[in-house]
């Protein structure tokens, strides 16, 4: 945990934070903290800086906050991901949010097995909870945004234009693609499918809404290593 995170319900007093749950025991069992400790914190959404600890015993850490510094720059990215297996989402989620993607949608597709849709990992607590976890990473506290769409033809076809327009569009394909573009800092949406990748069909959807196939080389990667390396060939600031 690089960074401590807490949100409004955490203030206890002005510019005063009270921690009960897992950040006090990393705190205690982790940094070791004592009185007058110094620790890097943030508010989910806002500013980071510093907290002191005021106070420390078993059950609760309260820190005195001082917040000057703002949130690293966020990729100009929307990720459109095939929902993946529940294990295999728990990470990506955690990978995403440490990369800077600020919009996720979660599709549907042939390939991706109906029974993930009940999986508990996709309830909004879940999810935020493995989001939190990339943020405390990168030190950073823009919470991502995750949007769930069970039907892919209506999206593809209701939204997906709109969402695309005036971005660089993209879709991880390993044929019939053309190479990686130049990277740069363009706008973009990425469309990332699952184990397998999108079906001939899904994949001409796609491109109707204005999405380009594109590969990244000879090599097929599963989804979790293909979203890191194709996200730091696009953007060369990662």
């Amino acid at each position: 945990m690089n960074l401590i995170l807490f949100n409004e319900s955490d203030f206890c007093a002005h510019n005063r934070i009270c921690l009960r749950d897992r950040r006090h025991k990393h705190i205690v069992d982790i940094h070791k903290a004592q009185p007058d400790s110094s620790l890097r914190v943030g508010q989910i959404n806002g500013l980071s800086g510093t907290g002191q600890v005021i106070s420390i015993d078993d059950t609760q850490v309260t820190l005195e906050i001082s917040l000057t510094q703002a949130a690293p720059a966020q990729l100009p990215l929307t990720l459109l991901l095939a929902l993946p297996r529940p294990k295999m989402l728990k990470r990506i989620l955690q990978t995403i949010s440490t990369m800077g993607v600020k919009e996720l949608y979660l599709l549907h597709s042939y390939r991706v097995d109906k029974s993930y849709w009940s999986s508990p990992l996709l309830a909004e607590n879940a999810i935020n909870e493995q989001l939190q976890l990339g943020l405390e990473q990168a030190m950073d506290t823009h919470m991502p945004v995750v949007h769930v769409r069970k039907r892919f033809k209506p999206f593809v076809e209701d939204e997906l234009p709109a969402i695309c327009a005036n971005t660089r569009g993209l879709v991880a394909h390993p044929y019939y693609a053309i190479e990686c573009p130049e990277p740069g800092l363009c706008p973009t949406t990425l469309a990332i499918g699952p184990e397998g990748g999108f079906i001939p069909y899904e994949v001409e959807k796609l491109k109707q809404a204005g999405l380009t196939p594109f590969h990244v080389g000879q090599r097929i990667l599963r989804v979790e290593t293909a979203i890191p390396a194709i996200l730091s060939r696009l953007f060369p600031t990662l």
